[in-house]
C-alpha cells in the first residue's frame, strides 16, 4: 500500500506528501451499504483494505475555508518510505481516507475543542508535575476520530458474558486451594506473584474472610478475522482503567455524528450508550453503604505519578494515597478497622498495585498487607487479584475446570465459546509447536499494564533462552493462541496530530459485582471500552502509549 501523507497546518492550503516508491495508488474503502473508491494517483489498486463504517462522498470546497488545527493526517503502510513533496495533487479535490478532505479539518478541530471542554484529557508526560498536580500540563487523551464498526450479534454476546465472568471470579476467589495449587510453580520463578500468594496464604492462616466482596472487572476481546469469532484476550480484576474517559469518547463520537453524520452517512444512534463510569460509581457507593458507617470514606490507591488521574477523578476525588503513604499514614485498629488521616476507610479501590513497579520497597508491601488484614472492602481483594492472573485464565480453560465453579451448563458453554487456545509451557507438544510457528502464539507473563507480552520471532528466542537456563522460568509464562483481527483504515489522534493508518481494535466489557455474604447486590454489565492501535503494533495499552481510545458503531 502506498504512503500518502497530508500535513495540516496554519498555511492557506495543506500539501500532499507521497512515497514515490509506492506500489499502490488507490484505496478501496468499504462500509455497510456500498463500496466507493478514492484514487490518490493514476496507478491501479493492488491491495484492498477494510475501512471504518463511514460513508464516502465527494469532497466539496477547499480545506482552507475550514478551521485548521496544527495536526497531521497520514496514511501509512506497514513500513515507512522516503517522503517527497508532490505539488501536482490538491487535497481539496481528493477524499482523504474515509472522510471528505474538505471536512476533515473541521471534524478534527471540533473533536479537539470538545475534548478540552469536556475533560477528555490526560497529563502530558512532557510537562513536569503533570502526573502529580491536577490541572497542570493537560493534553487531550489519544482517540480515534470516528468509531469502529462492530457486529451487533457479537456485541450482545460480549455483554451477556459479563455477569457470568463476574460470578466466576467470585467463586474462584473462594477456592483457596485451587489458587495456591494453580500458581505454585509460578511463584517459584516469579517473585511478584510469589509475594501476592504470600499475602493470600497469610490471610488463610488468619482465617480472614471477606463478607462483602466488590469486583470492578473488564474482560477484553478481539474479533478473529478468519473464524469471525469473538475471543477473550484477558480478564482484568484489578485497576480496570478508562471507565471515565471511555464514556467520554463515546459521547465525543455521538457529538461528531450529530454534527457531521449527514455528510458521512452515519447516524449517531449507531454508537451505543456507555454507562461504565456511572455504574462503577454506583457499585462503589453501594459497597460504601453496605459497610454501614456514614462517616467512612472511599480510598483510591494510586501511583506516585499518575498521568491518567482524570479518568480516576470521574469516580472519586475524596482521598487518594500511594501505597507508601498508606504505609506511613494508615493504621489498623484491634477490631480490624482501617483508618487513614483519622478517618475510617470503608472501601479501598486499587488503581495501582498490579505491577512489580508499584512495589519498589518493603513499604508498599507492608501497605498492601495492612489493607488486606482490615475489615475495609477491597476492590479487589487479594483473592480477586489472583483470579485475574494469566495462569488462572489458562487453568480455567482446561477441560472440566469450569464445572468446578459453575452449575449452569449454558453459562459454561458461553464461556468456553469465547476462550482462545491457552496452554501451560509444561506441555512439551505445544512448546514444540510454538518453536516451529512462533507467529501463531503469544507468550504471556503474569503481568498487567501493557508492554509485557512476547510476539513473533521473539517467542522462539525467549523459549529457547528459558530452556537453556534449565526450563524453570517457563512456569512464569503461558502460551496463548494469537488472534488476528481484521484491520481498518483509521484516523488516530494523539497530541493534536491526526494520523491515518491501518489499525485493529480490542473491545473491553466492564462488569461490576457486589456481594454481601449470601446476597448478591449487583452483578451487571457496565459499559465498554474500545481501544484501537496501528496493526503493526503488538501491544495495546493506551496508558502505555500503544493505542488510542475509541468507541463502536453497531452494524
Amino acid at each position: 500500500m502506498g504512503r500518502v501523507v497530508v500535513v495540516w497546518s496554519f498555511s492557506p492550503s495543506p500539501t500532499v506528501l507521497s512515497d514515490p516508491a509506492a506500489a499502490s495508488s488507490s484505496s478501496l474503502l468499504r462500509r455497510a451499504g456500498g463500496v466507493k473508491t478514492a484514487h490518490f494517483h493514476s496507478q491501479p489498486c493492488r491491495r484492498e483494505r477494510r475501512a471504518r463504517p463511514v460513508a464516502m462522498s465527494s469532497a466539496a470546497g477547499s480545506s482552507s475555508s475550514s478551521p485548521c488545527p496544527p495536526a497531521v493526517l497520514a496514511e501509512a503502510g506497514e513500513t515507512g518510505g522516503r517522503e517527497e513533496r508532490c505539488a501536482s495533487r490538491s487535497v481539496s479535490d481528493a477524499i482523504v481516507g474515509d472522510i471528505p478532505a474538505g471536512l476533515l479539518p473541521e471534524i478534527l478541530s471540533e473533536a479537539l475543542v470538545w475534548s478540552a471542554l469536556h475533560g477528555l484529557v490526560v497529563g502530558d508526560r512532557n510537562v513536569p508535575r503533570s502526573g502529580n498536580i491536577p490541572g497542570v500540563g493537560m493534553v487531550h487523551a489519544p482517540f480515534a476520530l470516528l468509531p469502529v464498526s462492530f457486529p451487533k450479534s457479537l456485541w450482545r454476546q460480549a455483554c451477556e458474558l459479563a455477569p457470568i465472568f463476574n460470578e466466576l471470579v467470585d467463586r474462584v476467589s473462594l477456592d483457596s486451594k485451587f489458587l495456591q495449587e494453580s500458581l505454585f510453580r509460578t511463584r517459584e520463578v516469579d517473585t511478584f506473584t510469589g509475594r501476592l500468594l504470600d499475602i493470600h496464604a497469610k490471610m488463610l492462616e488468619l482465617n480472614k474472610t471477606e463478607d462483602i466482596r466488590l469486583g470492578l472487572h473488564r474482560s477484553d476481546y478481539m474479533l478473529d478475522s478468519a473464524t469471525k469469532r469473538l475471543y477473550q484476550i484477558e480478564l482484568n480484576t484489578i485497576s480496570a482503567s478508562f471507565p471515565g474517559l471511555g464514556c467520554l469518547v463515546s459521547e465525543l463520537h455521538r457529538n461528531l455524528l450529530n454534527q457531521f453524520g449527514k455528510q458521512l452517512g452515519l447516524d449517531s444512534r449507531g454508537v451505543p450508550g456507555n454507562t461504565s463510569v456511572s455504574r462503577f460509581a454506583e457499585a462503589l457507593a453501594k459497597a460504601w453503604n453496605e459497610y454501614n458507617d456514614s462517616s467512612s470514606i472511599v480510598l483510591v490507591v494510586i501511583k506516585p505519578e499518575e498521568h491518567n488521574m482524570y479518568d480516576q477523578y470521574w469516580l472519586s476525588t475524596i482521598i487518594r494515597k500511594t501505597l507508601a503513604e498508606v504505609d506511613s499514614e494508615g493504621e489498623l485498629l484491634p477490631d480490624g478497622t482501617f483508618r487513614i488521616g483519622g478517618r475510617t476507610v470503608a472501601v479501598v479501590y486499587f488503581r495501582s498495585g498490579y505491577s512489580p513497579n508499584d512495589y519498589p520497597s518493603e513499604s508498599e508491601w507492608r501497605a498492601r498487607f495492612l489493607m488486606e488484614q482490615s475489615s475495609a472492602i477491597k476492590c479487589p481483594s487479594i483473592s480477586y487479584h489472583l483470579v485475574g492472573t494469566k495462569k488462572i485464565q489458562q487453568e480455567l480453560a482446561k477441560p472440566n475446570v469450569l464445572e468446578r465453579f459453575l452449575d449452569n451448563k449454558d453459562d459454561i458453554e458461553k464461556l468456553r465459546k469465547c476462550f482462545a487456545g491457552l496452554w501451560s509451557l509444561e506441555d512439551s507438544e505445544i512448546l514444540e509447536k510454538a518453536m516451529e510457528s512462533p507467529e501463531s502464539f503469544v507468550l504471556k507473563p503474569q503481568r498487567e499494564g501493557g508492554g509485557n507480552n512476547v510476539y513473533g520471532e521473539d517467542v522462539r528466542e525467549t523459549l529457547a533462552k528459558l530452556q537453556q537456563e534449565g526450563g524453570r522460568g517457563l512456569a512464569a509464562y503461558i502460551l496463548m493462541q494469537r488472534i488476528f483481527p481484521a484491520s481498518a483504515l483509521t484516523h488516530l489522534v494523539r497530541d493534536g496530530t491526526c494520523r491515518r493508518d491501518s489499525a485493529i481494535s480490542e473491545l473491553g466489557i466492564y462488569g461490576a459485582y457486589l456481594r454481601s455474604k449470601d446476597k448478591v447486590l449487583m452483578n451487571d454489565q457496565c459499559g465498554y471500552l474500545m481501544r484501537t492501535k496501528v496493526s503493526s503494533s503488538n501491544e495495546g495499552g493506551v496508558a502505555a502509549g500503544f493505542a488510542v481510545l475509541d468507541s463502536i458503531y453497531l452494524t
